[in-house]
C-alpha cells in the first residue's frame, strides 16, 4: 500500500536533485528520443492520448451548449496547463522503456502503484487549481470590456473580439496575463511529474526541482515552452485529432528532458 507522505519523501526528508546546464541541441535530442518512444508502439500511445482531443472536443461543445462562448478560448488554452497531468502515463513508459522493461500501453496505469502517488495526486490538483483560477480571471477580463451580456453566436463573437477596440484589448490583455500563467506552470512543472514518477522525493522538492532547473536554464525551459505551446496550437488546428500524436510525443519527450536536466542518482 502508498504510504502517504506528500511534502517530503518516503524518509520524510527533503532532498534536492542536482540540475544541469543544458542548451538548445538538448530539447532537440529530447525531441528526438520522445519520437522514438513513440514509434516503438503509436497506436497504443495514440489510443491513450485520445482522451485529450476528445476532451477538448467536450469543453468546446459544451461551452457554446451552455452559453459560455466567452470562455471558450481560455477553457481551449486553460485545458494546456493541465497537459503534465494528462502525459503522466507516458512518463511511465518511457521510465519502463530505458530500464528495458515490458512497455505495453496498460502499463501507463501502474502510476497507480507509485510509493510518489500522493505527492502526484497534490501536484495534479495544484495544477487545476491554476487552470480554475485562470478561467476565473479570464471571465473577469471579458466582463472589463463587455460586460455580463453573452453572445448569441459564435460568429458574433469572434466578429466583436477581433473587430472592435474593446475586443483587441480584451485579447491583448488575455494574451498577457494567459502568457504569466503558463510561465508559472512551465516553471513549476517541468520536471516536477516525472522527478515524482522517478524519485519519491515529495512535491514540494519537485517544484522545488522544477523551479530550478528554470533558472539555471531560463532559455532552453523558454525555448522548451514555445515548442511545446507551438505543437500543441498544431496538434488542436484539424478538431483536435492532431493532439493524439502530438501528446504521447510530447509526453515522452518531457521524460527525457528531466533525464537531461536532473542528475540521476548514484
Amino acid at each position: 500500500m502508498t504510504a502517504f507522505h506528500v511534502m517530503a519523501g518516503a524518509d520524510h526528508t527533503f532532498s534536492r536533485p542536482a540540475i544541469r546546464k543544458i542548451g538548445i541541441a538538448d530539447l532537440v535530442d529530447a525531441l528526438k528520443l520522445g519520437l522514438d518512444d513513440f514509434s516503438e508502439k503509436p497506436s497504443h500511445y495514440v489510443f491513450l492520448c485520445l482522451m485529450y482531443p476528445i476532451a477538448g472536443i467536450a469543453l468546446a461543445i459544451w461551452s457554446t451548449d451552455q452559453n459560455l462562448l466567452p470562455l471558450l478560448f481560455p477553457l481551449m488554452s486553460g485545458f494546456a496547463l493541465l497537459g503534465p497531468i494528462a502525459a503522466i502515463g507516458l512518463y511511465e513508459i518511457s521510465r519502463r522503456r530505458e530500464k528495458g522493461l515490458d512497455t505495453s500501453w496498460s502499463h501507463a496505469f501502474d502510476v497507480r502503484f507509485s510509493p510518489a502517488l500522493p505527492s502526484i495526486i497534490v501536484a495534479g490538483l495544484m495544477l487545476f487549481g491554476l487552470f480554475i483560477v485562470w478561467l476565473f480571471v479570464a471571465q473577469n477580463i471579458y466582463f472589463i470590456y463587455f460586460g455580463d451580456g453573452v453572445p448569441p453566436t459564435l460568429s458574433s463573437f469572434v466578429s466583436s473580439v477581433l473587430t472592435t477596440p474593446e475586443g483587441m484589448a480584451m485579447m491583448l490583455w488575455g494574451d498577457l496575463i494567459g502568457f504569466l500563467f503558463a510561465l508559472v506552470v512551465l516553471a513549476t512543472t517541468v520536471v516536477t511529474f516525472p522527478l515524482l514518477l522517478d524519485r519519491d522525493v515529495g512535491v514540494v522538492a519537485a517544484i522545488d526541482a522544477s523551479i530550478r532547473a528554470t533558472l539555471t536554464n531560463p532559455v532552453p525551459v523558454a525555448v522548451w515552452g514555445l515548442i511545446v505551446a507551438a505543437l500543441l496550437v498544431i496538434g488542436s488546428i484539424p478538431v483536435f485529432a492532431g493532439l493524439a500524436v502530438v501528446m504521447p510525443i510530447l509526453g515522452h519527450a518531457s521524460w527525457h528532458l528531466y533525464r537531461k536536466l536532473v542528475v540521476s542518482e548514484g
